[in-house]
């Protein structure tokens, strides 16, 4: 049996949303699947993000008063080897306790007995970091590749899952393998 915890990367790794909310949602509709239990930043009138914790989602739009249009979103994973309360709200009360650290080996397996391969793609900070894709649910997700003097957190170790981030176009992927 898998634990809550590795179900919700599964279904994030395999559908590309979190709780359902696509990173190219409104404001409303994420708020809508993940509450209102949520910190709000801006960076000028054009860029706004939302922290739930383990999950931030993040939005732009072209005029300082015009419709906000989803970007992507980020699962912090790498937040929950600090301990505290990081996963609250909608994600905690579907999915219960997690884990303080992410097994990339394991995740990978599970995935692999859903039928869901994840390709190694450059990530542009190797060693210290390496790169998988999904093509399919256009899922990135980051793991740590070696630890490294002021670039890699004491508290994970090499294997682990540091976050996850979707959407990770074809052409962000074309990009990345052409550097």
């Amino acid at each position: 049996m898998t634990p809550h915890s590795l179900a919700f990367y599964l279904d994030v790794v395999t559908t590309g949303t979190v709780l359902g909310a696509r990173p190219t949602d409104q404001p409303d509709r994420v708020t809508g699947r993940l509450g209102t239990d949520f910190a709000e930043n801006r960076s000028g009138r054009h860029h706004m993000w939302r922290d739930y914790g383990l999950a931030e989602f993040f939005w732009q739009r072209e005029a300082g008063d015009g419709p906000w249009a989803g970007h992507h979103f980020t699962l912090q994973v790498h937040r929950l080897a600090h301990g505290g309360q990081v996963v609250d709200g909608e994600i905690r009360s579907r999915y219960g306790r997690f884990a303080r650290r992410l097994r990339f080996a394991k995740l990978q397996r599970l995935l692999a007995n859903r039928g869901t391969v994840l390709r190694e793609i450059p990530s542009g900070q190797e060693p210290c970091y390496r790169l998988f894709w999904n093509p399919d649910s256009w899922v990135g997700v980051s793991v740590i590749g070696a630890k490294e003097e002021y670039r890699t957190p004491d508290d994970l170790k090499v294997g682990d899952v540091y976050s996850i981030t979707a959407p990770m176009t074809p052409e962000e992927v074309a990009w990345r393998a052409a550097r």
